[in-house]
């Protein structure tokens, strides 16, 4: 299940094939395509290679699959990471649809966002990293709503989560179990002895309840 990577740049650059192929098909069947991003620092060596992609990027939307309610520079923001990282170079003409916005509190943000994830689905590809708790996007372990965010049925695609959870500790938007499963690709990417072990090993956690029903839509890639 898990294809391992000797280097984090050997990782980057299967990611990178994985991703720009997935796009391209999209491109090629329908005319447009989406991919679905993540935070923190493990796609950040994939969002460099991916920006010189030799894709169509103007047909092209990006969105995340979670986000902290920060603000636009807020060195917590993952709309920040893919806007620095991603979207610049050829890949500066892709559409990018961001979750957190500058509104009062999160639910609002999640609620303006949800339409329009609802209307990205199904997405080409989606890219999740995974927290040493088993998390995945930002449906965390100890959110008492967490039921709701794991609910595949739901017609929900967008949900707040309450500050306190997480590192940092501060409100986020996330995609529910329901819209990561939209994804017509998955690539989970980890580094590390704990979370590789959290998956062949462990139950229960949200990214086992995103393995069992996303089965073969899902690949994951490791690195020490």
């Amino acid at each position: 299940m898990i294809e391992c990577f000797a280097t984090a740049e050997d990782l980057a650059d299967a990611a990178t094939r994985v991703v720009s192929m997935s796009l391209r098909s999209g491109l090629a069947d329908r005319g447009h395509a989406t991919l679905i991003g993540t935070g923190g620092r493990s796609p950040e060596r994939t969002y460099d290679q991916l920006s010189d992609a030799e894709l169509d990027w103007g047909r092209v939307t990006v969105s995340l699959s979670d986000d902290r309610f920060v603000g636009d520079d807020d060195p917590a923001s993952n709309a920040r990471l893919v806007r620095e990282r991603l979207l610049v170079g050829r890949a500066a003409s892709a559409r990018f649809v961001p979750l957190s916005r500058p509104v009062a509190d999160m639910a609002l943000a999640a609620e303006i966002a949800d339409p329009e994830i609802h209307k990205l689905a199904p997405y080409d590809v989606l890219m999740l990293g995974m927290g040493e708790d088993g998390h995945i996007a930002s449906l965390i372990p100890g959110d008492p709503d967490l039921g709701l965010g794991m609910d595949p049925e739901s017609a929900v695609f967008v949900r707040p989560v309450p500050a306190g959870l997480g590192t940092p500790p501060v409100a986020r938007i996330t995609l529910t179990l329901a819209a990561l499963l939209q994804a017509r690709s998955t690539l989970v990417l980890i580094s590390g002895s704990l979370k590789r072990q959290i998956i062949e090993q462990g139950s229960g956690l949200p990214i086992h309840a995103l393995l069992a029903r996303a089965g073969s839509h899902t690949r994951i890639f490791w690195t020490p």
